[in-house]
């Protein structure tokens, strides 16, 4: 039986920045190094039959691009995906900190 957890390390391997953005460019002498943020997840079990089964999945979003020109380096930010993310986690841990607040007035 092959080795399951290297078989879906290389399949996670696929996922991440090369599906959102794709490979780093060279355009007229400037580099462009995508940034992406990815989650990969996978499960499965078995009954007491032997019979078994799986999945898994994977979300990527692109959060940006690294730009350099000559010795100039600097992250040029996807906006949109940024605030796709940021405003969730903002809300979140808004929350968390004012359940605590509320928690320690007790």
């Amino acid at each position: 039986m092959p080795n399951i957890a290297l078989e879906l390390g290389e399949q996670s391997a696929a996922l991440g920045v090369k599906s959102s953005y794709g490979e780093p460019l060279d355009i007229d002498g400037v580099r462009i190094i995508p940034v992406a943020l990815t989650w990969v997840g996978y499960g499965g079990g078995s009954d007491d039959s032997g019979n078994g089964g799986g999945g898994g999945g994977g979300y990527s979003v692109p959060v940006g691009a690294y730009i350099r020109r000559g010795d100039d380096l600097r992250f040029e930010p996807n906006i949109v995906s940024l605030l796709a993310i940021g405003i969730p986690f903002v809300w979140v841990a808004g929350r968390a900190l004012s359940r605590v607040i509320r928690a320690l007035k007790k």
